[in-house]
């Protein structure tokens, strides 16, 4: 199983989704940022290393926001060992230097809700549904 850290980049209200290249796997998917941890790595150092990397930003890590585990059949002779993700969500509230599009089709702020409509890829519908759910809660609290 490949282990992968994600970050949930959070900014006046609005969250940072990365459309992956076009000729990538899932190609023109939306995703959010992050990638696979490398051996020996924590979930948080791997979220650190892979923004600065891909977006040129260096983060504070919050909190855990969610974990899920996901199977991607497509593509694989044996999808439990070549399409099978454990996901690490972290939020990050706090970064240094705006976002530059390094690896990406293009990336954009949304309201969370918009990601609901967008063609958002399929292992992180689950995490975009309670992302949304946050950020209403916190919008009433």
């Amino acid at each position: 199983m490949k282990e992968v850290a994600v970050g949930i980049i959070m900014k006046n209200g609005f969250v940072l989704a990365c459309q992956r290249k076009q000729n990538a796997k899932y190609g023109l998917k939306w995703e959010f940022p992050g990638g696979k941890l490398e051996p020996g790595e924590t979930p948080e150092h791997a979220l650190k290393r892979e923004l600065l990397e891909e977006l040129a930003i260096d983060v504070s890590i919050d909190a855990e926001f969610h974990r899920q585990e996901w199977i991607y059949t497509e593509g694989t002779d044996n999808p439990q060992r070549d399409g099978s993700f454990r996901v690490f969500y972290f939020l990050i509230r706090t970064f240094s230097g705006e976002p530059e599009n390094k690896a990406f089709e293009q990336i954009a702020w949304k309201h969370p809700h918009e990601l609901l409509t967008m063609d958002i890829l399929e292992g992180n519908r689950e995490a975009v549904e309670r992302l949304v759910k946050y950020a209403e809660e916190q919008q009433t609290a």
